[in-house]
Parts: C-alpha cells; structure tokens; sequence
C-alpha cells in the first residue's frame, strides 16, 4: 500500500511537470512567406543549399510535401491573407490584390483606405490579431518588400508592420501603426542599403553552365529589367536613382535588408524574451518580383534561392543563439507558386500559351448591344467578369439571363477551361468539382464580378499581341502548378517528419493556434494538423 502510494505521488509529480511543460507556449513564433516559391525549389535547388538553412528546417523539421492553396485567385494579397487567418476569401474578403468597386466604379487596392495603408479590407482577424486579443501584452510586428506583404499578416493589432518605399528607397509604416514609427527605423535606413547594392551590382554564386536550367543564362524568356539578361549585373551609373530604387527590390541584397532588419526588431523590440509569446512575420518579395521578370527555371532565380538560403541561415542561427530553438516555432511557406514562362511551353511543345483579351472583349461588348441593346459590361479584371447591374435592372433585362448569355459567349472563347455566373456561385451549383469549389471558395457578392471564367492549363492572359509580352510569367491559377507550395514547421516540439497526405494552406492557422493556447480566429475554416499537434 505504501509503495502503491509512493509510486502514485512520483506519477503525479512527474505528470504535473509534463504537462506544464506541454501547455507551455513558444515565446516567440516566426512566419517566413517566401513570394512566388514553388514546392519543387526545395530540392531542384537543394544539392547547392549549406545544411544550415532550407535543408536544416527539412530534415530536423515538419515537412508537408502536399500543401495546395484550395482558391483561386492565387494571388500575393489573398495567399497571405488566407495563410494569416486560416481561412479563404470568401470569408476574409480579400480576393486579389485589385478588385473592381462597382459603387466607386474604379479599381480598388486590397490595403488602400483614406488614410494611406492599412488592413481595413480585411474583414477577418489573423492569427496575430487572436493573440493580441488572449494575450495583450503580446508584440507583434510584420515585414515585407510589398505593402500587403507586410500588412495584411500583421494584422488590425499590429505593434508595426514595415515595407519598403521604391520612391525613397527605404523601409517605411504607416499611420495606422503610430507606435511603430520610432527613432530605429531611421538609424536603419541611413545604412543605405539600395546605394551599397547597386554599387556590388549581381555576380552569380557559381559558373552560369552549371546551372540547372532549361535555357541559357541569356534568354529570349527573360525581361531585360538590368538593360540586359546575363550575369554579371553591372549596375553603378546605369539607372536613375528612382530607377535604382526599383531595381533593388529585383537583387539578393533586398533579402539580406529584410534580414537584417527582422534580425534588429527582435532585439530592439526584445521578442520571445518574456512568458507571453512574440509574433514576426517575414516575407521575401525579391523571389516574386524577380520570377516575373525571369521565370521559374532561369540562372537568376536559381542565384536568387542560393542566396536566400544564406539569409534564411542567418536568421536560423540568431533565433537558436539569442532565443533557443526550445522557445521559438517558425513556420516557413509560400503565398503562391507559379507558371513556367508560357513562351518556352510552346516552343517545348507542352500545352501553354497565351490568351489575348482585347478583341475578344470588343466582341462581346458588341454581341451584348445586338442582343441586349446595351453594353452593360463595366470593368473585366482577373477573368471576372462585371457587369453594371443597375444599369441592368434600368434597361429592364433579366439579371441571370444576362449572365448566362455572357457565359454562353465566353465558353466560345479558345482556351477557357471553365466559366461560372454568380448565380450558379451563390446556389451552390458549382461545387460538384475541384476547380469549381476553388473558384467558390475565392467568391464574393459584392467584391468579385458577375461571371469567372479559368483559362485552360499553361495559359497566361495578355491584353495584346506583342513579342516583348511573351518574356517572363505571372500566376493567378487553380492549377497545382500556382497552388501547390513548400510547407515546413521548425522549432518547439517539433519533431523530424516528412507529411504526404494533402494539406490546405488555411490548415496553418488551426496548428499554431493550440500551440499558443489560443482560440482559432473566427472565421477560420481550416483544420489543425495532427502529425505536428501529436508530437
């Protein structure tokens, strides 16, 4: 009886220990968003990466091989917004970085309001938001090359999000954060970042032949955005410093600026150094804006993923000295992928090619006043289709008759894989299938157009005919070649784990929210994921 009791008293104790140290929250959780990465990039680039950076967070980390945005567009605003509130934009609101304002007739920025940048378009709260609300004494700070980048994870309750001004060239906030704006920011900026870098110009890492592309490093795919395409980058006394300014979000050396300025936010702001957990989110933007420019499988981008497997070592390395990998997560993903550059499809005879706007938008407006008499088409703009609805209901034309004689018209169209009204949306009647639930999952009433339509497989929209519009690529599909992207989990409790079986993007939210004791913010609709709770 005494031993049975002693052994209860040791269960207890030891018990009680655990699971103190399982409610436990990390002290600080960092988010990396790598712009335009595609899932593939982890291992076409992982014989040069050291074993400190992406290949350190594959092998002692979680690694969710099966990772898809489950909406369309796929786009930089809603990619981030959606990972930061676990849920689509269909509940966010956030559904492009443009979309159409019917009652302003003009287009519309997913982070302008009348005061200059600010989340007000987000109508949902981040995972950053729900846990300033637990826990006030919670810092949170965002940072980006791009404005939404920065803003749009950071959240309503930001302490700052910081991106970076091309007019200036130098990381800037706004209003909405005042406390943000402090003495730091303007000591960091006098470090002249953009001056250093195009004096450095860009020579790449290895010889351009052992490259692992499909073209030479000159290419007829390529923009020339450097006034040419091949290494070496020769910079000084070539561009304007407006020009210069620009092109410094193009080069490595605007990673290492976003580096080194979320290196000096942690210990300026001294994150993760207390019981209540720290958030800071970081997203790359030099991947995106250069893989536009350059393509997927170009020597650039190949240079660019070299060198942000440095930054990303760098960064690793401070969190495990200064916090300690036992008190930080980090989760490192993608706010899209992207197509390869249409062009080289073509000429490798693979399905792709390009889909021209103009003229078919004058014929239908033409169709729509010899059936209709009215052209009653306001704005078309990320293949939605708007239309003037009171313009509609004044002429006396039947609303859904209308849109079904669009529908009709542009399922004529070469190279359209599908088309849905916003009828067949809001009845529910476009959800028998993989790509029409994306399309609903990316739908609002009020925001998106009237009639949607996806181009066939490989197909990139242009508005005109023109040799210099088939160089570089873009994205914005419900094709795995956008949707599927690099999902790796890394610190606390985390334990080495390679997941196959398919996850949603929105599936991020619900894992970080118990490791912070939290509640899900609440429109998330994505679901935690077990193999990473259950260690």
């Amino acid at each position: 009886m005494r031993n049975s009791f002693k052994f209860l008293l040791v269960f207890l104790l030891v018990t009680d220990v655990y699971f103190s140290q399982i409610a436990k929250n990390p002290k600080l959780v960092v988010g990396i968003v790598v712009d335009q990465m595609c899932y593939d990039y982890l291992y076409r680039f992982q014989p040069r990466f050291g074993k400190d950076g992406f290949v350190k967070l594959m092998q002692e980390g979680v690694n969710c091989r099966n990772t898809h945005f489950n909406y369309i567009p796929t786009y930089t605003a809603p990619g981030h917004a959606s990972i930061y509130t676990g849920t689509t934009p269909s509940n966010h609101k956030i559904i492009a970085n443009d979309w159409f304002n019917r009652k302003r007739n003009e287009t519309v920025y997913c982070v302008d309001d009348s005061l200059g940048r600010s989340p007000y378009n987000l109508k949902a709260l981040t995972i950053t938001d729900q846990l300033k609300l637990t826990y006030p004494k919670t810092k949170i700070y965002s940072v980006s090359l791009k404005d939404r980048s920065a803003i749009l994870p950071g959240g309503h309750l930001s302490d700052g999000s910081y991106w970076y001004d091309d007019k200036k060239g130098e990381l800037t906030t706004n209003a909405y954060n005042s406390i943000s704006k402090i003495d730091w920011l303007k000591d960091f900026n006098n470090k002249k970042y953009v001056k250093k870098a195009i004096e450095v110009g860009w020579v790449p890492f290895y010889k351009n032949s052992t490259y692992a592309s499909w073209y030479a490093d000159s290419s007829v795919y390529e923009q020339s955005v450097f006034k040419s395409n091949s290494f070496p980058y020769v910079l000084k006394n070539k561009f304007s410093e407006m020009e210069e300014n620009k092109l410094f979000t193009y080069l490595p050396a605007a990673n290492t600026m976003l580096t080194d300025f979320s290196i000096d936010l942690i210990e300026k702001q001294q994150l993760g150094k207390d019981e209540t957990a720290d958030f800071i989110s970081l997203s790359y933007s030099s991947t995106d804006i250069l893989g536009h420019a350059f393509g997927p499988y170009s020597h650039e981008l190949e240079d660019m993923y070299l060198r942000l497997d440095l930054e990303i070592t760098r960064l690793l390395t401070h969190l495990e000295k200064n916090i300690g990998k036992d008190n930080f997560v980090l989760f490192l993903t993608a706010d899209h992928a992207v197509l390869p550059v249409p062009q080289m499809l073509v000429d490798l005879k693979l399905p792709g090619g390009y889909f021209y706007l103009n003229d078919l938008e004058s014929k239908l407006r033409l169709d729509l006043k010899t059936r209709f008499n009215c052209d009653f088409i306001q704005k078309i703009i990320n293949n939605n289709i708007y239309v003037n609805r009171l313009l509609i209901e004044k002429n006396n034309i039947d609303y859904e008759g209308a849109l079904q004689f669009i529908k009709k018209e542009v399922e004529k169209w070469n190279h359209v894989f599908s088309v849905y009204t916003s009828t067949d949306i809001q009845k529910g009647l476009v959800v028998d299938n993989y790509w029409s639930k994306m399309i609903s999952n990316g739908y609002d009433r009020e925001l998106s157009g009237d009639v949607i339509f996806i181009l066939d497989p490989g197909f990139l929209s242009k508005k005109v005919v023109a040799e210099e519009e088939k160089k570089g690529t873009s994205h914005g599909s419900p094709f795995g070649y956008d949707t599927q992207v690099p999902l790796l989990f890394y610190g606390k409790n985390i334990k080495p784990k390679e997941i196959y079986r398919h996850i949603d993007i929105i599936d991020i939210v619900p894992t970080l929210a118990p490791m912070l004791n939290i509640s899900q913010p609440s429109t998330t609709t994505g679901q935690p994921i077990l193999e990473i709770l259950n260690n």
